[in-house]
């Protein structure tokens, strides 16, 4: 399967999914995508202490925190920012998965989860360095595939 072939897949599954299906992979896939060790790496000076803080305390409560507190917290994050250019892989991909969730969150938009599982797509793929014509011939990447379709196949709850 090319990468191409992956996405128009992904897509159709998050169209398709029941809305416990794709609330159970938008909470793993947002869960997984903001792990503590992709902000290990993040180096003191891209973000004010502050903006740290409201990373870590948005990525610890993630399944808890509302919307609008998660809005606010990606607010501070946006504002503390001290770089830029070169931001951290990891921090963008916390970012970006925390940022796809709140939006997810306020305005229920089934494309957000549909960025997620790209997020996440491509979060294995920084580990493995898939091929883009047979994105699937590493374990992990199968893997992770696997993960997306279990969870949002249509049918009984996920779980």
């Amino acid at each position: 399967m090319n990468y191409s072939e992956l996405e128009a897949d992904v897509l159709r599954l998050v169209v398709e999914a029941t809305e416990d299906g794709v609330r159970a992979f938008g909470e793993e896939t947002v869960t997984r995508l903001v792990r503590p060790e992709l902000l290990r790496d993040a180096a003191e000076d891209e973000l004010t202490e502050d903006a740290r803080a409201a990373l870590n305390t948005a990525c610890a409560n993630v399944l808890t925190i509302s919307a609008a507190e998660l809005h606010d917290a990606l607010a501070t994050v946006y504002d503390g920012i001290l770089v830029d250019d070169g931001l951290d892989a990891g921090v963008l991909t916390v970012i970006s998965a925390l940022a796809h969730w709140q939006s997810y969150l306020e305005q229920n938009r089934r494309g957000e989860l549909y960025e997620l599982a790209i997020r996440s797509v491509e979060d294995v793929d920084q580990e493995v360095s898939a091929d883009l014509d047979d994105f699937l011939a590493t374990p992990e990447m199968a893997a992770e595939y696997e993960r997306i379709r279990r969870l949002l196949a249509p049918g009984p709850t996920p779980g």
